[in-house]
Formats: C-alpha cells, sequence, structure tokens
C-alpha cells in the first residue's frame, strides 16, 4: 500500500483534534500539507475516513475502526524505537504537558533535564494554564499529559497521584505571624487578608474545605491567580493561603502551617482514559511516577 508513517500520523492526529487546521498547527505543518497525508491515506486503503463538512470533520464508521489500529501501529512502532538506545538519541518529535504553575518551579525542572538527557532531539512544550486548562487541554487532545489537582471525577480522564500540596499561609518575614509554628483560619481574621478570587480551582478547593468554619477571614484584595497573590504578600500588603509548592524559594516570605481544619490539594498526572499514550509522552510519565516513588521511599 502507497501511504507511510507521515501519513498515518496525519490522519491520527486529524481524528483526535477534530479539525485540519488543528491538526496542521500541532503537526506544525500546513493545512493543505496534512489534507494531501489524508487523502492519500484513503486513497491506498481505498475508503472515506472523515465526513468533511463546512463546519466540522468527523471519522466514518471505517474511521472509527480503523483509529484504534493505527493508534496501535504507532504506539508499538515508537515503543521499539525507542527501546533501540543508538536510535533513541536521534528520534525526533515532541511532548506536550499542561500543568499548574506552581508545578513547574518544584519538581518540573529535574524531569525534563531526564528526560532531555534520555531524548535529547525530543522537545518538551509546557503549558502552563489553570487548572480548569488543563483538563480542557489534556480532553481535548492538546497536551499529551496534564499536571494537575483536579479531573478524578471525570469520566473520560485518568488521574494518577503524585503528591500531596498543603495549604500554607504566606507571610511576610517581619510580620506577627511570622514566627507562629501553626495558626487556625478563625485567627487570620484578624489580620489584612488577600484572598485567590471566585472561580479559580484552589479557592473552589479552600471555600469546600471551609464551608462549616464559623469565622472564616475577610480578605480586602482579591486576585485570580496564586503568583499574583505571592507577590502582594511579599509587598507587605497583607497575608494570603497558597499551596506550598507555589512558596517562592526566597527569604522574603515564611510559610505557617494552618489546622482547623488543614487543607491541601493532590497533584497528579491526569490523561485521556482508554488511549495509550506515545512512547516518547510515556517516558515523560514514567519520570514522574519515579520521583514520586523517590519521594515516598
Amino acid at each position: 500500500m502507497n501511504f507511510d508513517l507521515a501519513d498515518l500520523r496525519g490522519f491520527l492526529a486529524v481524528a483526535d483534534l477534530g479539525s485540519f487546521r488543528a491538526a496542521a498547527e500541532s503537526l506544525h505543518l500546513s493545512q493543505s500539507a496534512v489534507s494531501r497525508r489524508v487523502d492519500k491515506l484513503e486513497e491506498a486503503l481505498g475508503v472515506d475516513l472523515f465526513v468533511r463538512t463546512t463546519r466540522r470533520v468527523e471519522l466514518t464508521t471505517i474511521g472509527r475502526t480503523f483509529v484504534h489500529k493505527a493508534r496501535a501501529v504507532m504506539h508499538e512502532l515508537e515503543n521499539a524505537l525507542l527501546g533501540i538506545s543508538d536510535f533513541a538519541e536521534r528520534i525526533s518529535g515532541e511532548v506536550t504537558v499542561a500543568c499548574v504553575p506552581s508545578a513547574v518551579g518544584y519538581f518540573l525542572p529535574s524531569v525534563i533535564r531526564e528526560f532531555h538527557r534520555l531524548h535529547p532531539r525530543i522537545r518538551v512544550r509546557l503549558i502552563d494554564e489553570s487548572s480548569a486548562d488543563i483538563l480542557l487541554a489534556v480532553a481535548n487532545s492538546e497536551a499529551d499529559l496534564g499536571l494537575t489537582y483536579i479531573g478524578t471525577q471525570e469520566p473520560d480522564i485518568e488521574f494518577e497521584p503524585l503528591l500531596d500540596d498543603p495549604f500554607v499561609l504566606a507571610c511576610p518575614l517581619d510580620h506577627a505571624l511570622a514566627r507562629r509554628r501553626r495558626i487556625t483560619w478563625a485567627e487570620l481574621a484578624h489580620h489584612d487578608y488577600v484572598s485567590l478570587a471566585l472561580g479559580s480551582g484552589n479557592r473552589f478547593l479552600l471555600d469546600q474545605a471551609l464551608a462549616h468554619v464559623e469565622h472564616k477571614p475577610e480578605w480586602f484584595c482579591e486576585v485570580r491567580h496564586v503568583p499574583a497573590l505571592v507577590s502582594l504578600v511579599e509587598a507587605g500588603l497583607g497575608v494570603g493561603v497558597v499551596p506550598r509548592l507555589a512558596m517562592p524559594p526566597r527569604a522574603r516570605l515564611v510559610s505557617v502551617p494552618l489546622e482547623g481544619p488543614t487543607v491541601s490539594r493532590t497533584i497528579g498526572i491526569i490523561r485521556r482514559r482508554g488511549r495509550p499514550l506515545r512512547a516518547a509522552p510515556d517516558v515523560f510519565r514514567q519520570i514522574l511516577l519515579a520521583l514520586r516513588a523517590r519521594a515516598n521511599g
């Protein structure tokens, strides 16, 4: 049959993303080039794999059957190539990881360093976004993997826990609470408090945990993102509550454990359920899991 792996890769990109334009962007090709690859594959197989309309692209019945076989072929081939040490240093490609910003500074540098050592020609693309955007990127196949703290209840998403990340009080070194060993939420009501805004994933977790707490801190300033909250606390505007991973590795802030109640989030790997990872993203995932094993060991 007159088709090659590039044609299969083009077909799978269109099938995953539901669009020739999106597939072209993900493969760094022109839309016409992706269309030619799919046309070539359909001609070689003698069947239509997609139903094309002006608004959307959908797999035909035969296309839905073939997509599983094509993905299995690509998965097996990439596994075989990455398993050959001499070839592994020359293979190229891209791994896309969507992650919460706090993961970037904490453990991703060591993971990327190890992955790059093993496969120096495979590029790593990070999408540092909100938890909701990460979930959407993985669900839409715009990212191979996600690193986030939501997704455990999603039927189409598989969640593998990596580590627990407790929320802590962030305050300046010269603040009255800086020397405390721990503090209750009720005590924060007596201090200027900077809060995350409604709609953020972290704020949702905190509101759930504090739903039955009688005395809660009242914010005087609200921001949408954790880095902005940290910056305001560093500037001396007040105190705030952030995930421990988000605490900057600087000497200007201290973190104080919170109780009554203690609140934490679980950072984990998310991916599409029932869809085998390509070989390169799976190597990245295995390095992340090895990090978890070392942390728990």
